[in-house]
């Protein structure tokens, strides 16, 4: 394959994670230069599937994912792709050794979002979150481990703990949108019940033990990833200590976010924590 092409699919896969999430575009940019390639073109791979699922409202949203879907992996039996976002993502799938049973779970619930809108039990909620950040985490970890199977495996259910912290602090976040534009409830406790401080709080202690069991975790990271997710990490937990201190009936009419110069200030810390061996 053409090099130069190679070179400007990983391109748009940053561009693609630039443009869609500055706070994730920080992060990676702590990363060690050899790894921040492999997880612009996950997070460009992840990001298009979402959109279509999310945003894509006057397309038929399911041609398009199932489309997406089969251009994938006929990029990866042809080893290209016109589709720059899939090519990058083929390479970095190839060069790590993505387990499939991972990039299948995180398009099933791709195909969730497209037929239910309720998860009304845990076992429901449990099976979402794993396919759509469980497994996404897991896949950057196997970037991060370079192939050490033995590392990856001692990792793995930190790795899921904080995927999942992410994406309950993210619904929480998002539950203004995710009610009134997409007329989804991620949480089974809000299913017929109006949503509560109670509620809210129940929650969010599931959310913190999911943040307390991944840190050791993080700390074992191989150097040249950890500081990365260390920052991703602060972040997400500031953005759930605002969470916590904003009235439930608040988080349904807004959406709450960490100020730029707080973002900064979580950067300057967590590089300080980082060069004191504190994590």
């Amino acid at each position: 394959m053409s090099e130069l092409y190679t070179d400007v699919s990983f391109k748009i896969s940053k561009l693609v994670t630039s443009s869609y999430s500055t706070s994730f575009s920080i992060a990676v940019k702590f990363l060690q230069s050899d790894l921040r390639k492999a997880i612009y073109s996950i997070y460009g791979f992840v990001r298009f599937a979402d959109e279509i699922v999310d945003t894509f409202h006057n397309h038929d949203k399911k041609f398009l994912l199932q489309k997406f879907e089969k251009d994938y992996y006929e990029a990866m039996d042809q080893g290209i792709s016109l589709n720059p976002i899939l090519n990058s993502f083929q390479e970095t799938v190839k060069k790590y050794n993505i387990n499939d049973g991972l990039i299948r779970a995180f398009l099933n619930s791709m195909k969730i979002d497209l037929s239910k809108n309720d998860h009304t039990t845990e076992d429901e909620l449990n099976e979402y979150i794993f396919g759509s950040a469980e497994a996404v985490g897991l896949m950057c970890l196997k970037v991060f481990t370079c192939g050490d199977d033995t590392v990856y495996s001692e990792l793995y259910l930190p790795a899921k703990k904080l995927g999942a912290a992410f994406q309950k602090v993210n619904f929480l976040r998002d539950m203004k949108s995710d009610t009134e534009s997409l007329n989804r409830r991620y949480f089974h406790e809000t299913i017929g019940k109006s949503f509560n401080e109670n509620t809210k709080n129940k929650i969010i202690d599931d959310i913190e033990k999911d943040f307390t069991a991944s840190l050791p975790g993080i700390k074992k990271l191989p150097e040249n990833a950890r500081l990365g997710v260390i920052i991703a990490y602060s972040y997400y937990k500031r953005l759930l200590i605002k969470i916590k201190k904003t009235p439930a009936e608040k988080l349904l009419t807004t959406r709450v976010r960490v100020p730029d110069y707080i973002k900064i200030l979580l950067l300057i810390k967590a590089s300080l924590s980082r060069k004191l061996r504190y994590v």
